[in-house]
């Protein structure tokens, strides 16, 4: 049998099996590395914000997978993101979209199950076929990487999971490691989906409940855009988990979403009667972030705060700063939000966000991409 020598290269083994095994192996050391320093934050993390991990890791692994999810856990976030949609046959599903080209292989593998408008829906698919499809780092619609720097499209053999599955892997690493990281999930266009013939909401309170989580007190939140969904969540279907009304920036918004109604002190009183919190786009909370000035709170957080509800500004990225702080760096930006009082945060770089929480060293953000998403 022939044997490589040392300055032999191995020759490259097929990855389809293994890698998500591999970075779940990753994960589960960081996790453990991660137990540990939190101990160490202990004294001084009770009144930190708490690190929202902003579809898992996303920041170097495709988002909302579960090697992402994994991470996110090992990185030391407090809580884990999963956006929620519906398959056609009623499984509740972790991505971001309603459509799937974007982030997966859809358009190699059913190229002739889009819409009259080019796209594919996740709702257009079962569990069985969604599973077969390959997850991918974002891309724009020119095909190109979202964000160029992070993980590359090619290569890893990466797939759509299941809330069901997210929630176990994140029971089971919080066993494994003695941490207690928490789940915060947003119900993507519910009304869209009613439409289609699909209810997500009760399908994700009952698969949480499934979960253990059904009480204010559960390490959850239940997040939406859709104020008259958040509404409907707790005064309709009597969800006692910590509800988050979401707010989009002006270009974000979707049906309902009345963004300078809801900033008012009139509209987060009338959040208050059903939510016990708001996650606003970051420029609503602090600002403005384009140059234009120095940035300041807008008075959002403290109106927000007087009103009972606490405050999780999207989304914080090492790799996109705004230009308000392209020279003071992405340590500055976590901090200067952490003054200005928020209660936490969503971010793409779980690690850069806690070192810059607890005065830690930032490494440098990669030169990336620009676009800033919800």
């Amino acid at each position: 049998m022939h044997m490589p020598t040392r300055t032999e290269p191995l020759r490259q083994q097929p990855t389809r099996i293994g890698f998500e095994r591999l970075a779940g192996s990753l994960a589960l050391l960081l996790c453990c590395a991660a137990a540990v320093d939190a101990k160490q934050d202990a004294a001084d993390e009770h009144s930190a914000p708490i690190v929202i991990a902003h579809r898992g890791a996303s920041g170097y692994l495709p988002e909302h997978t579960l090697p992402a999810a994994a991470l996110a856990h090992g990185l030391g976030a407090d809580y884990i993101e999963q956006d929620v949609v519906l398959s056609r046959d009623g499984a509740p599903v972790v991505l971001h979209d309603v459509t799937l080209e974007t982030v997966t292989d859809v358009e190699a593998t059913f190229s002739d199950r889009c819409r009259d408008d080019g796209r594919f829906y996740a709702v257009d698919f079962t569990l069985d076929e969604l599973r077969t499809l390959h997850v991918h780092e974002r891309t724009g619609g020119d095909g190109r990487a979202a964000f160029p720097h992070r993980f590359p499209a090619a290569g890893a053999q990466l797939r759509i999971a299941t809330l069901e599955e997210h929630l176990a892997l994140i029971r089971g690493l919080n066993t494994s490691t003695g941490r207690d990281v928490g789940v915060y999930v947003e119900i993507k266009r519910p009304a869209w989906h009613r439409h289609q013939g699909v209810d997500p909401s009760p399908v994700v309170l009952e698969t949480l409940a499934r979960h253990g989580y059904t009480q204010a007190s559960d390490r959850a939140f239940v997040q939406c855009f859709d104020p008259a969904e958040t509404r409907r969540l707790r005064e309709q279907l009597d969800c006692q988990l910590q509800l988050v009304q979401l707010i989009g920036s002006v270009s974000e918004r979707v049906a309902g979403d009345d963004s300078p109604t809801m900033c008012s002190a009139e509209g987060l009183a009338t959040i208050a009667e059903f939510a016990e919190g708001i996650g606003p786009a970051m420029q609503l909370a602090y600002g403005p972030l384009d140059g234009s000035a120095p940035p300041a709170p807008t008075g959002l957080i403290a109106a927000a705060h007087a009103a009972g509800l606490v405050v999780h500004p999207y989304t914080f990225r090492a790799d996109a700063l705004p230009p308000a702080y392209a020279n003071r760096g992405y340590g500055a930006l976590v901090r200067d939000f952490a003054a200005a009082g928020i209660d936490g945060g969503f971010t793409d770089f779980v690690d850069a966000t806690r070192s810059a929480l607890h005065a830690r060293p930032v490494a440098a953000p990669a030169a990336g991409a620009s676009a800033v998403m919800p």
